[in-house]
């Protein structure tokens, strides 16, 4: 049986996921300070991304996020395993995105990954330390199709 905190422990860091969703979703980078430690590793290289520091990492959301015209990050099933001060998880994240069409028409893309993540508690509260991306899945949808005039409704009457 879990301890109460270890309940704790896990909600705290599927708290902190939540938030890093949140802030990149809102396009709030500086809410990522409180996310990261000052020195976190972030990994995006698995979906075409880069890698590294956590300034290098606001500044690329912060040129990339806006040319989609949509997106979310949904995060669930975490696998975290809690040692002390320091914990590791495995979790899920399906990002659709909504992006511009060369014919001037919508394509949506399914991004499906891990978040590896490792974390540290300091002075109470925990912190993402460092994160890694691992690629399940990209897909890129047919543009969205106007909408065929069907012959049912003359069929039916």
């Amino acid at each position: 049986m879990l301890s109460l905190q270890e309940i704790s422990d896990r909600l705290e860091i599927q708290d902190l996921m939540v938030r890093y969703s949140h802030a990149v979703d809102t396009q709030q980078w500086d809410l990522l300070d409180d996310i990261f430690t000052a020195d976190a590793h972030i990994d995006y290289t698995a979906m075409g991304g880069p890698s590294g520091d956590l300034a290098a990492t606001k500044k690329f959301l912060a040129e990339v996020m806006p040319n989609f015209l949509a997106f979310q990050h949904l995060v669930s099933n975490s696998a975290i395993s809690v040692d002390g001060d320091t914990a590791t998880a495995r979790t899920m994240c399906h990002n659709p995105m909504m992006v511009p069409g060369g014919d001037g028409r919508d394509q949506l893309m399914l991004c499906g990954l891990w978040y590896l993540d490792t974390f540290t508690r300091v002075d109470g509260r925990w912190w993402i330390q460092r994160r890694v991306e691992e690629k399940s899945y990209m897909f890129v949808a047919a543009p969205n199709q106007p909408p065929v005039a069907s012959n049912w409704s003359k069929k039916a009457r």
